[in-house]
């Protein structure tokens, strides 16, 4: 059973229904804000690599000598009389 709502909102409506069967489903592309939403998250990627990469620059990956390299070093420069 419809009601008054429902029979005006699709009275009103068909005029789109009769857009959406002239557009033929193989014509079908993502269009401009497809594309503007590619490019931005495109931009995006980039802007990341580059913060990630500046980040990265300062990084320093030099590791400080462990303990057990302090031990053994001593005890070289003791046996060569250093």
């Amino acid at each position: 059973m419809m009601t008054a709502t429902s029979a005006l909102a699709l009275t009103h409506a068909s005029p789109v229904f009769e857009l959406a069967k002239e557009v033929d489903n193989n014509k079908v592309t993502p269009g401009v804000l497809g594309f503007i939403v590619f490019a931005v998250i495109g931009v995006a990627v980039w802007m990341l690599m580059k913060s990630m990469n500046t980040h990265m620059k300062k990084v320093d990956f030099e590791e400080a000598p462990s303990v057990e390299d302090q031990g053994s070093d001593q005890r070289e420069s003791a046996a060569t009389g250093r």
